[in-house]
């Protein structure tokens, strides 16, 4: 991130920082299960269940790929 000021940078790195932690958050929910955090989100099952957090946290990973998908175009 040649060219750009160092706010600039920070923001970039950080766009880019926001899809591998929430897929690890997926990845941590699913596997040791949500807490409390998941009565707001359904009734259903933990771990991967449309309602639960898991899912959420997958969601957030794939809605911020975008600064990755740019990357990788260039």
């Amino acid at each position: 991130m040649s060219g750009t000021s160092p706010a600039e940078a920070a923001a970039g790195y950080l766009a880019l920082a926001a899809s591998p932690t929430f897929a690890v958050m997926a990845l941590a929910t699913a596997l040791v299960g949500g807490g409390p955090g998941d009565a707001f989100c359904g009734t259903g099952p933990q771990g991967w269940a449309p309602g639960g957090m898991a899912m959420m946290y997958l969601l957030m990973s794939a809605f911020h790929l975008s600064p990755w998908l740019r990357r990788r175009t260039r």
